[in-house]
């Protein structure tokens, strides 16, 4: 039984549904984490730390900050083996993660509002109050003093259009019903993957119309997920899928 909903998972289920039930309803355990996901969740963890020390009012320095990293980066390898990309290796991701976390920290910040912040609401249309049946859950990675909206994404190549970007689109609609007004700014903060690494910030609003449009596409998605209509779907993300055997075997039985 699905009891909610969130963005990750409407962006899995639209990528690939067989990946989605693989994870999300069959569970089955993964034999390795892809590199691009281990650096992602690290970045994300440190800066949770460095902006729920700030909100304390807590002198944090640079060498603390790799230190919290290293940590983290040691706790992605605990439990399953990171598979690396060609041509790459830890070393060189650590380093170019310290660069990252580097240039971001010199970076003039707004006072911080919310670091790492939950929500769970009824997935309702805003127009029509159709109830799906089933929460929206999250979690906000930052939301700044003036009511902006911050995600931090790691790409290896720089985004160029936020204009349709899911998560966001969730989490203006969450802040919204929330708070009975919409966020001032949707930001992403995005740190590019290149030679020299970079950080990119992107700016974008919603509205009552972009609701509307998510709302109707996460009924699809549920629908589908209910009616059990799962199947591959063949793009340059299945190297680094952790699925690759059980996806192999589908349709075999």
């Amino acid at each position: 039984m699905i009891e909610h909903l969130s963005s990750s998972q409407i962006n899995l289920y639209l990528q690939c549904s067989l990946k989605y039930r693989f994870q999300y309803i069959d569970q089955i355990p993964r034999p390795f984490k892809s590199s691009g996901l281990a650096f992602g969740s690290v970045i994300h963890s440190t800066l949770a730390w460095l902006h729920k020390e700030k909100m304390n009012g807590n002198g944090v320095t640079l060498d603390r900050l790799y230190r919290i990293f290293n940590a983290d980066w040691y706790s992605q390898k605990v439990d399953t083996d990171i598979r690396y990309k060609e041509n790459e290796n830890e070393m060189k991701l650590t380093v170019m993660a310290k660069e990252m976390l580097g240039i971001y920290f010199y970076e003039p910040v707004q006072k911080i509002k919310g670091a790492e912040v939950p929500f769970t609401i009824p997935f309702v249309n805003p127009v029509t109050e159709e109830d799906l049946g089933v929460n929206l859950e999250g979690i906000i990675d930052l939301i700044e003093e003036d009511e902006t909206i911050v995600e931090f994404k790691t790409s290896a190549q720089m985004m160029n259009d936020i204009k349709n970007h899911l998560q966001l689109t969730a989490y203006s609609f969450a802040y919204e019903m929330l708070y009975q007004r919409p966020p001032k700014l949707l930001k992403i903060i995005d740190f590019v993957k290149t030679k020299k690494p970079k950080m990119v910030v992107l700016e974008t609003t919603r509205d009552q119309k972009d609701y509307q449009r998510f709302f109707s596409l996460a009924k699809q998605v549920l629908s589908s997920i209910k009616g059990q209509i799962f199947f591959p779907r063949t793009s340059f993300m299945c190297k680094d899928c952790e699925f690759e055997r059980p996806c192999k075997a589908w349709g075999q039985n």
